[in-house]
């Protein structure tokens, strides 16, 4: 049927019908949006900026340039609705992907003997503020006594002995400092209108004394200090000339940078450093120190086996048992199916960490449950937690018992994908039980799970909260040079080497070590989707 055009008819010369307002408001509306993202984004780039944090500062211009071009291109109009999902994920996962591959070639760490947190600038920032101060050359001590007025204005009577051996004295209120000539030996109790304050006021009040900011007459500056008040100028011990030197005004020693060592060190006495060390480039010396340090290699070989080991097993495990579940449960002939399915994914649907903390209360070696019904028929009490056998043994069972409710749900659906006819032939066939499993169901089952085994694989390989939960990567390898356990796998040590380490943390080291983590995921993965791609080819000549 055709179409009407509203045009045909219309005059030369008539007027258009007028445009809808609601396009000129969706305008107004995207400008005003624009120029908050911009103005949002411009104020996070001058603070990044300032901290010298230039990823965030390059990220969040690559953002908000983004989401400018985005919005003015009219070509690329469909990636509107998807600028949250792509800022967040340039900001939560290329970012810290990029800072930690960063990371890993630095020294960065806070180590007690080799600290190395923060960068060249801002150590050096934390090193003047944390330095003290020094007297200016004509800056001069006096003792103090608060002095205060019923209105809360304050005062302090300064005393002290002149180089000439006379008494000075000086009286300064908030804005004024006058020399008293003829002073008594002693402050008064009252002074021109002020009150001498007891002792315990100055104790309670000292902090306002100290953070008075107008002593003095304007070009006098009086600090006041616990003990004592300075007239003059209170300057920081050391200085920095924002490049790569820092002095000390006290002693006159000049420290320079060192980029090889990432400290400021004297240059006449290399052995003299300020600390702490600043972040600078070390090459590939995290990773030659990873597979080359002795020390480090011993228990880095034993955790990664163990790692290796627990995530392959873990998959095994879950899938041969969540696959016989599933054969179980979808005979016909089974009685109250729905109801003991149902039971048995109740691992699968409660929070992990409060199975894998009731499982720890049982496996404890003094009150646990399953303990105890240990000892009642080997006559022994075993302790599951910290022997190191055992303790992988208990992490195996316990990861099994979380892990085979999904295998099984997902293994029942695959089942039943797998169409009966290919049964009915191979019985006609004379195929029996066994080697319809071996030559039909596993084949067909392997291609619809693969991918997810390999998934499982990755998740277990990573699987930080049932090591942290469980065993806490204990028991402790004696004689580890660093903090390690019987059942740490990567994840956890890595962790251990970042954040719990008793000399502190050791970010550059970690940050290595979670690369050569990605590295090896990424390659059996790659290899576990190749033998998914000839499990396929199977699947397709069954």
């Amino acid at each position: 049927m055709a179409v009407a055009n509203p045009m045909v008819g219309v005059p030369n010369g008539a007027p258009t019908p007028k445009r809808s307002n609601d396009g000129l408001l969706a305008t107004i509306v995207k400008f005003i949006g624009l120029a908050v993202v911009n103005a949002f984004g411009l104020i996070l780039l001058y603070t990044f900026l300032n901290q010298e944090n230039t990823g965030l500062a390059v990220v969040t211009g690559i953002i908000v340039l983004g989401t400018n071009i985005i919005t003015f291109l009219p070509s690329l109009s469909p990636l509107r609705w998807m600028l949250p999902g792509l800022a967040l994920v340039v900001l939560l996962v290329l970012y810290p992907i990029s800072y930690t591959l960063q990371t890993a070639f630095t020294n960065m760490g806070n180590l007690g003997d080799d600290p190395h947190p923060l960068t060249r600038g801002r150590t050096a920032t934390q090193i003047v503020r944390q330095g003290g101060q020094i007297l200016s050359d004509d800056a001069v001590e006096y003792d103090y006594v608060g002095y205060k007025t019923e209105d809360g204005r304050y005062g302090i009577w300064l005393t002290r002995e002149a180089d000439d051996g006379t008494e000075q004295t000086l009286f300064v209120t908030q804005g004024t400092l006058a020399e008293i000539a003829e002073a008594p030996e002693e402050a008064p109790e009252t002074y021109d209108g002020f009150r001498q304050m007891t002792a315990e006021e100055i104790r309670v009040e000292r902090r306002v004394l100290q953070q008075t900011p107008d002593w003095g007459d304007g070009s006098i500056s009086v600090t006041v200090e616990r003990q004592s008040a300075t007239v003059g100028d209170r300057l920081s011990r050391y200085e920095y000339n924002g490049v790569d030197t820092i002095i000390d005004r006290e002693t006159g020693a000049t420290y320079v940078a060192d980029d090889s060592s990432g400290f400021f060190v004297n240059q006449n006495n290399r052995s003299d450093r300020l600390t702490p060390g600043y972040i600078t480039n070390v090459g590939f010396d995290n990773f030659t120190r990873l597979f080359s340090d002795p020390r480090l290699r011993g228990p880095l070989i034993d955790i990664f086996v163990w790692t290796v080991s627990f995530s392959i097993l873990s998959v095994i495990l879950t899938f041969t048992i969540g696959l016989i579940m599933a054969m179980v449960l979808n005979d016909p002939r089974l009685p109250g199916k729905f109801i003991i399915r149902s039971l048995l994914i109740i691992p699968y649907a409660l929070p992990g960490v409060i199975g894998i903390v009731v499982w720890r209360a049982m496996l404890n070696t003094n009150l646990g449950v399953v303990t105890d019904l240990a000892e009642t028929i080997t006559g022994s009490r075993p302790q599951f937690l910290l022997d190191p056998w055992l303790a992988k043994i208990s992490i195996l069972l316990v990861n099994t018992w979380l892990g085979y409710p999904y295998m099984m749900l997902v293994c029942s659906g695959a089942l039943q994908a797998i169409s009966s006819d290919v049964y009915e032939a191979a019985a006609v066939d004379g195929a029996r039980p066994s080697q319809r499993f071996w030559q039909i169901t596993l084949p067909l089952l392997l291609v619809s799970v693969g991918p997810l085994l390999i998934a499982s694989f990755t998740f277990n390989f990573n699987n930080y909260l049932l090591i942290e939960a469980l065993t806490l990567g204990d028991p402790p390898i004696p004689g580890s040079p660093v903090p390690a356990g019987y059942t740490d796998i990567l994840i956890s040590y890595t962790y251990s080497m970042a954040f719990s380490n008793d000399r502190g943390a050791d970010y550059g080291y970690a940050s290595a070590i979670a690369i050569v983590i990605f590295a090896i995921v990424a390659v059996v993965t790659l290899v576990q989707f190749r033998f998914t791609r000839q499990w396929e080819q199977v699947g397709e000549n069954v």
